[in-house]
């Protein structure tokens, strides 16, 4: 729908909220990265590969091919990195299971039975009730045939795999149930189903040594999912997400109401939560962030009748993470998020839904929405709550992962875990990806993208501390 004539061009940052995102403590912000030839021994695997790196991106930046010295910096890291991955104490799980999974054809079994592990214990609950739901088993007289159902009931319940193959074996054979010979087909079909074959291989093979400690190296990294644990866990992440929100939101509002009160030019500011982006916005949604925590909006307080119904323009959206991590792996969604957003028609309003209600906003402030550096600063807050680490880490938990888990990695490790001779020159291939393969595009930007995503973030205490400062 047209904008209205009567409404004024978008106005400058406010200067209160300029002043606010100017003085706001950055805690999370990354001191200046050592240059490649200051770096010694005394530095860290990671450090040494994040300087290593971003040498190499700058230098094919250039339209240079990185150094002899630099790529050896790179390589070495990389093996002492994998040495202290592989160390019995205080080494890195993740890569010590993936190296038991190359090493043994068990665990590798076992691992590929269990990643569709979810989708098979469905399958098999889902028989189970189709012969013998609580609710049916009610309905039926009591005696053999309730009494044989109730058992597949319940070891399907207790996920006891073999008690309910073998309760199928016996259900075949009883006469209360060849009585009917479609209960008698529904259970010969669901003990052939593949998916309880693949369970009972599953418990049989849990019992393999390797593959206990294959187990207790994934529990090492936290709660298999599914688990109780993992539910509890998954609570408790969600609660903490909310009340980094809360605290966050807060702030925004005090901030507008700071706003209002200072501003003699008549605009209004609110905070809206959870806006979802309408689909009328022209653009990929695809893997684009389309729900924004906090938005601090602004409007023109117009004359006459109508002014209540004028768009509002939005001035700074507000993500909550409860980490730095969590807040780097979503960077790349919310840039193209923004993007989305500046698909907006600029002659448009559109409807957004909030938690506040319907918001309706002017297509122009979408529109003039931008991924620079200097915009992003201007529009984009990470709030967190979580201390800041020290010293920083300058190699992003994403790019460490993948470097570990490249496969010449897991061979490396793999020479290292059967005391073989592991020569560093044998991760030269993780180097020469690094450099042409498109799928490592993220691990060369790294640095940047982690200074990035740090330039935005602010913790909530510094934030509240920032608007309370305010003249």
């Amino acid at each position: 729908m047209p904008l209205p004539s009567l409404l004024p061009p978008l106005p400058p940052l406010p200067p209160l909220l300029d002043e606010t995102l100017r003085r706001v403590d950055r805690r999370y912000r990354l001191p200046p990265l050592a240059t490649a030839s200051a770096l010694t021994d005394g530095h860290s695997p990671a450090t040494r590969l994040a300087v290593s790196i971003e040498a190499a991106r700058e230098a094919l930046a250039a339209g240079h091919t990185p150094d002899t010295a630099i790529r050896h910096t790179f390589i070495d890291a990389l093996a002492q990195m994998i040495r202290h991955a592989m160390r019995e104490e205080g080494g890195d799980a993740t890569l010590q299971a993936t190296v038991l999974r190359h090493r043994e054809a068990l665990v590798r079994e076992y691992a590929a039975l269990a990643t569709e592990a979810d989708h098979d214990r469905r399958a098999i609950h889902a028989g189970v009730n189709a012969i013998a739901h609580p609710a049916k088993l009610q309905r039926l007289t009591p005696g053999a045939q309730r009494d044989a159902l109730a058992q597949l009931q319940a070891a399907a319940a207790q996920a006891a795999w073999p008690a309910l193959a073998q309760t199928l074996d016996t259900l075949r054979d009883a006469p209360a149930i060849a009585a009917s010979a479609t209960l008698q087909r529904d259970i010969v079909k669901l003990a052939e189903n593949p998916a309880l074959a693949h369970l009972l291989r599953l418990d049989a093979l849990a019992a393999n040594e390797h593959v206990r400690q294959y187990r207790s190296l994934l529990d090492r990294n936290g709660p298999r999912p599914g688990s109780a644990q993992a539910i509890a866990q998954g609570t408790r992440s969600q609660q903490r997400g909310a009340a980094v929100e809360m605290l966050a939101m807060q702030a925004l509002d005090a901030l507008a109401t700071r706003l209002n009160d200072a501003d003699a030019s008549g605009q209004q500011f609110r905070v809206v939560t959870s806006m979802r982006v309408p689909s009328a916005i022209p653009g990929s949604h695809e893997r684009a962030k389309t729900e924004w925590d906090a938005v601090l909006l602004e409007r023109a307080r117009l004359d006459g009748e109508g002014a209540d119904a004028a768009p509002w323009n939005v001035r700074l959206l507000l993500e909550a993470k409860a980490s730095v991590d969590a807040a780097t792996t979503d960077l790349p969604r919310l840039l193209r998020g923004l993007r989305l957003l500046a698909h907006a028609n600029v002659d448009s309003v559109y409807a957004f839904e909030t938690q506040q209600g319907t918001v309706k906003l002017n297509g122009a402030s979408l529109h003039a929405l931008s991924t620079d550096d200097a915009a992003l600063r201007d529009a984009v807050l990470y709030c967190c709550d979580a201390p800041a680490e020290m010293p920083p880490r300058l190699l992003g938990a994403a790019s460490r992962m993948q470097l570990l888990s490249a496969q010449t990695s897991v061979s490396f490790a793999n020479a290292l875990a059967e005391r073989q001779h592991a020569n560093a020159h044998a991760l030269e291939p993780v180097w020469q990806a690094l450099l042409e393969s498109p799928h490592w595009h993220s691990v060369l930007n790294q640095y940047p993208m982690l200074v990035q995503v740090r330039d935005l973030m602010v913790h909530t205490d510094d934030l509240a501390a920032a608007i309370r400062a305010l003249p």
